[in-house]
């Protein structure tokens, strides 16, 4: 009984890393700083996973729907759109919780210890919209709208996303001389992103994915009737509060499952003494 609770206790963990180390697994790109381009990059992952990380085996779905949008010819992106509802209609924010490589690093730097722990920053209330300004006017807008040279810009991976400097830029410089000796401003402004949120993460819980991230903008608007959901059997409820204790994003019994906020990581219904919240 208790290694079976053990492997329970520890399987969203399991499931991050084997999740990223799957869409992650092209070593030959690894060693060599190289990217993959066959037949598999024409399909994206759920979770935000740089199309430039040497190890990528799928597309990043941000970075596909900004390469769609940065075509000459502007057409409507029905493919990208339609893996959004796809996938925002089965599994909601559970990506995040789930299947996001860099919701996996948030995590594991949440449990270094060092600093106070906190769920939220101050002014939670008024920077949690912060994701969705950065898809409207950074992902969608910018990418429509900004030019570098004669080519639109993939304005969210170029200026923002922390996971293409991580997983994408870090290593294909260290394996590539060449792309080193071209690194210049844009690159220091994207690490020094990184290096900022890698320290606020020691902190804060997953702090990209509650303010910035575009992707969970997208996903959290399905939250409330995607197929994956937590429910709550009310009739059982003894208002403990334990769930909302446990809640890493701070979220009330109510708002748990439902609110777009909700990353369906399974850490209430672990904690809930009545069994009352189950998947």
């Amino acid at each position: 009984m208790e290694s079976g609770e053990v492997m329970k206790r520890n399987l969203r963990l399991k499931v991050q890393i084997l999740v990223t180390i799957f869409t992650n697994g092209y070593a030959y790109g690894f060693l060599n700083g190289k990217i993959y381009q066959g037949p598999l990059k024409y399909t994206c992952v759920p979770g935000l996973n740089c199309y430039s990380c040497p190890g990528a085996l799928g597309s990043c779905p941000m970075g596909a729907l900004q390469a769609l949008l940065n075509q000459r010819n502007l057409q409507v992106p029905f493919g990208i759109l339609g893996f959004f509802f796809v996938v925002g209609s089965l599994l909601g924010r559970f990506v995040c919780g789930w299947l996001c490589p860099f919701g996996l690093v948030q995590d594991l730097l949440y449990k270094v210890p060092l600093f106070q722990k906190q769920k939220r920053l101050p002014f939670h209330g008024i920077l949690k919209y912060g994701k969705y300004i950065v898809l409207i006017f950074l992902a969608c807008a910018g990418s429509l709208f900004l030019f570098g040279g004669f080519a639109r810009v993939p304005a969210f991976c170029k200026y923002l996303c922390p996971s293409g400097t991580l997983f994408g830029a870090l290593p294909l410089l260290a394996g590539n001389k060449l792309l080193r000796s071209q690194a210049g401003g844009l690159f220091f402004w994207k690490l020094g992103i990184l290096l900022v949120l890698v320290l606020v993460s020691m902190k804060i819980y997953r702090p990209f994915c509650q303010y910035l991230c575009p992707l969970g903008a997208v996903y959290g608007w399905f939250n409330r009737f995607s197929l994956v959901q937590v429910h709550w059997e009310q009739e059982k409820c003894t208002r403990c509060h334990s769930c909302e204790k446990a809640c890493p994003v701070g979220l009330s019994v109510k708002e748990i499952s439902r609110s777009s906020e909700c990353i369906r990581c399974g850490k209430c219904i672990k904690a809930c003494p009545a069994r009352c919240l189950h998947f």
